[in-house]
C-alpha cells in the first residue's frame, strides 16, 4: 500500500537540481568574469573545509557503533577479508583496462615532451610510501594527530581497535556505545547542514577551475582526456554493470542514492566532500551502518577504481610522448607490465597525499623512464589534471558506494526493502525505514 503523497511548494528544487545548476552558472561566470571569479576560491574552500570537519569523527562513530553495538568481532572479520578480496580484484580489472584502452589509442604517440618541469617542486617533494611504510602509516602514533590531518586510514584503524577494546569490556562500554550513537546522528544532521551550502561550494570551484584555465583547458590535449573517459565509461559499463547483476544490486534506487555524491566528487574533485553524504544514502538504501562505517572509508584508501584506471594511462602515454621525443627510446609491453605491478602496490593508500596520484605517476616514471622525462610528461598532464581528476574521483565514489552493497549483500544483510523505497514518499512518512 503506498504512502500519501507529500506536498511540496512549487519552488522547492531538490539538491541535485540546484547542485547541478550551481555547476552550470560556474562554467558561465568563470568564462565571461574570469577575474571575478578566481576571487571566488574562499567559498568552495569554506565548502571543503566544512565537509572535511565531519570526516573524522563520522568515520570514528560509525565503526564504533557498528562492531561494538552489537557487531562480533568474526564477523568484523570475516566483512574485511571480503572487502580487501573484492577491492584487489576490481582495482586490478580497473588498471589492465586502461592499459588496453592506452595501447590501443595511442594518445601520447606523436607528444614531444618539452619545457620546464620547475612547477612539479611540490609533488617531487613528495614520495609515495612503499609496502612497509604504508603498513606502519595504517597505525597512527596519535589519534588527535590522525584527525586533524584528516588521514582516514589512520581513523578507521583506531576506531577498529577502539571499538574491539569496547566491545571487550562489555555492559561498562555502553554509555560509551550510546554517546557514539548520539555523534553519528549528528553528523548526519550537521552533513545536511552543510549540503544547503553545496550549490554555492560547488559553483564556485567550477567557476575557479574555468577562469584560471579557460574553456581551452576543455581542448588542451584532449585525446588523452578523451580516451581515460572512454576507459571510466567502459569500466563502469562493463565490470561494475557486471557486479550489478553478479549481486543482485537494485539498480534506480541505487543510481538514485549515489546520483549527489558522485556530482559533487566530480566537480570538487574530492572524494572527502562527497564521502558523508554517500555513507548517509548508503544507510537509507539498506546497507547495515556497520558495513557502511567500515568498507567506505577503508575503500576511500584500497579501492580507487578510477584513480587506478589513470595511472595505467597516464604512464603509457608518457612511456609513447617520450619514445616520440627520444629517438631510438622504445617501451616494450613486458616493460608495461612491470610498471602496471609496481602501481598495483604504489598506488594504495594514496588518499593521505595532496595530489596523490601525480606523486605516485611522477615517482614511477622515474624508476622506468630516462632522467627527467617522467618529470617532463607529468608537468605536460599537470595543466589537464583537474579535468581528470574530475572523473576519476567520482568513479572512484562509485566504486566505493557499491562495494557497500555487494559486501552487505555477500553477507546477507542487505536489507531490499529500505532500497525499494529509497527516495519515495513513502521513506519519508514511515520512521521505522529512516532506522
Amino acid at each position: 500500500m503506498h504512502a500519501q503523497h507529500v506536498n511540496k511548494p512549487w519552488w522547492h528544487i531538490s539538491l541535485t537540481k540546484q547542485i547541478l545548476f550551481g555547476l552550470v552558472f560556474g562554467v558561465f561566470l568563470g568564462w565571461i568574469a574570469p577575474e571575478f571569479s578566481s576571487s571566488l576560491s574562499f567559498m568552495r574552500d569554506i565548502f571543503l573545509n566544512l565537509i572535511k570537519s565531519i570526516i573524522a569523527p563520522l568515520v570514528f562513530s560509525t565503526i564504533v557503533i557498528g562492531i561494538a553495538g552489537g557487531g562480533d568481532l568474526k564477523k568484523v572479520g570475516r566483512m574485511g577479508a571480503k572487502s580487501i578480496l573484492y577491492f584487489e580484484i576490481v582495482t586490478t580489472i580497473a588498471l589492465f583496462l586502461g592499459l588496453a584502452v592506452v595501447n590501443i589509442v595511442q594518445p601520447g604517440h606523436g607528444i614531444v615532451l618539452n619545457g620546464d618541469p620547475g612547477s612539479l617542486g611540490i609533488i617531487a617533494q613528495n614520495h609515495p610510501k612503499t609496502l612497509i611504510e604504508t603498513i606502519v602509516h595504517i597505525f597512527p602514533s596519535s589519534i588527535i594527530d590522525a584527525m586533524a590531518k584528516g588521514d582516514v586510514l589512520q581513523i578507521v584503524a583506531f576506531s577498529i581497535l577502539f571499538a574491539m577494546a569496547l566491545t571487550a569490556i562489555g555492559d561498562r562500554g555502553k554509555p560509551i556505545v550510546a554517546i557514539c550513537d548520539s555523534l553519528a546522528q549528528i553528523m548526519f544532521k550537521f552533513t545536511g547542514f552543510i549540503m544547503m551550502f553545496a550549490p554555492f561550494g560547488v559553483g564556485a570551484a567550477m567557476a575557479v577551475t574555468i577562469s584560471h584555465q579557460g574553456l581551452g583547458v576543455l581542448a588542451n590535449l584532449g585525446m588523452l582526456v578523451l580516451s581515460l573517459y572512454i576507459a571510466l565509461v567502459l569500466f563502469v559499463v562493463f565490470v561494475l554493470g557486471a557486479v550489478v547483476l553478479l549481486f543482485r544490486v537494485p539498480l534506480k534506487p541505487f543510481l538514485k542514492a549515489i546520483r549527489e555524491p558522485f556530482i559533487l566528487a566530480f566537480v570538487t574533485t574530492s572524494s572527502e566532500s562527497a564521502l558523508p553524504k554517500a555513507m548517509q544514502n548508503m544507510e537509507r538504501l539498506g546497507v547495515p551502518k556497520r558495513i557502511v562505517g567500515f568498507v567506505m572509508p577503508t575503500g576511500y584508501s584500497f579501492n580507487l577504481d578510477g584513480t587506478t584506471l589513470y595511472l595505467a594511462m597516464a604512464s603509457v602515454f608518457v612511456a609513447q610522448a617520450a619514445a616520440t621525443t627520444i629517438p631510438g627510446f622504445t617501451f616494450t609491453f613486458e616493460q608495461q607490465i612491470m610498471m602496471m605491478l609496481s602501481l598495483m602496490i604504489t598506488s594504495k593508500g594514496v588518499a593521505a597525499v595532496p595530489r596523490a596520484s601525480l606523486v605516485i605517476l611522477l615517482a614511477t616514471l622515474s624508476s622506468f623512464l630516462p632522467p627527467g622525462i617522467g618529470a617532463l610528461g607529468v608537468a605536460m598532464i599537470f595543466g589537464i589534471d583537474e579535468l581528470m581528476d574530475m572523473a576519476r574521483t567520482s568513479v572512484n565514489l562509485l566504486g566505493n558506494c557499491l562495494a557497500t552493497v555487494v559486501i552487505a549483500r555477500w553477507e546477507g544483510e542487505f536489507n531490499d526493502e529500505k532500497a525499494e523505497v529509497f527516495g519515495t514518499d513513502q521513506e519519508i512518512l514511515d520512521p521505522a525505514l529512516m532506522q
